[in-house]
């Protein structure tokens, strides 16, 4: 069995900056070798620890699907030493990725229901890998409507433009795309998630919600569901704010006994009812 303290070694393939503030940067990275891309297996909802050497690692959900192929995506906020240095590394470089960590989003154990997925800020990441999942030509048959809400403060701070214009213009997912206030330019929904979310009512019959986004945001869409009816075992939310070493040794991921690296970031709002409102 592979040691988990050890990172797959990977070359950056391609960055974009995603944002207008340019705090948000996108890397593709690439295998070194081929027995490692096989080894790394994971579903939308996963995370992994980026590791730069000399600096140390950081936890970041995956955004790109396994059904992209072997190339892993991640986008990055610039908030620390780790990040920042990720951020002025070009394509060419060499770093490292440890994982894949936390368990993931339940896609196979609810196929045949609707999916409702509400993500804010760029928690979208995870929920991007999994829209691409269940709009794959070999999954998108196994589930019911799909519907996608996403929030951002503005127009510019959006992350993947192209690809839910894209998933609007199919046909195949409701997509409602709002920012906070109005925007010069803007023609699209405005509101904060939780406002969207209950204008855009999904019916709970034989459906899932999964929900990531800042933990504000996390705080009023559980009240908007708990009103649609919605029942807290369908409610699916990620803690990823909280992961920290991916393995439960450092202990700085913890809501009450659960430990968010190891036990989650994916939670039921049944499972988290018994927790400390920690996250």
């Amino acid at each position: 069995m592979r040691n988990t303290y050890i990172p797959y070694p990977v070359r950056i393939k391609q960055t974009r900056v995603e944002t207008e503030d340019k705090q948000l940067k996108s890397f593709l990275f690439e295998f070194m070798r081929d027995e490692d891309a096989e080894a790394f297996k994971y579903m939308p909802g996963q995370f992994a620890e980026l590791s730069v050497s000399g600096y140390g690692e950081i936890p970041i959900g995956i955004a790109s699907s396994p059904t992209e192929g072997k190339d892993l995506l991640f986008t990055v906020n610039k908030v620390g030493a780790v990040s920042t240095r990720l951020h002025n590394m070009k394509a060419g470089d060499v770093m490292g990725v440890r994982g894949p960590l936390g368990n993931s989003y339940p896609l196979k154990a609810n196929e045949g229901k609707n999916i409702v997925i509400v993500a804010g800020g760029f928690a979208v990441t995870t929920l991007r890998s999994t829209m691409n999942w269940l709009l794959h030509p070999d999954n998108r048959a196994k589930y019911g409507d799909i519907t996608f809400i996403y929030g951002a403060r503005t127009p510019g701070m959006l992350l993947y433009t192209e690809e839910w214009t894209a998933w609007q213009k199919s046909g195949q997912a409701k997509v409602c795309v709002t920012i906070d206030r109005e925007a010069p330019g803007w023609s699209g929904l405005v509101g904060f998630v939780p406002t969207v979310t209950e204008q855009t009512a999904p019916n709970p019959d034989n459906a899932i919600a999964l929900i990531c986004g800042p933990p504000i945001m996390i705080k009023f869409t559980q009240p908007v569901f708990d009103k649609l009816g919605w029942k807290s075992d369908q409610i699916i939310m990620s803690l990823e704010n909280r992961m920290k070493c991916g393995i439960g040794i450092c202990g700085r991921c913890n809501v009450g006994p659960e430990y968010v690296c190891k036990d989650g970031p994916v939670f039921t709002k049944t499972q988290l009812d018994r927790l400390p409102r920690e996250y």
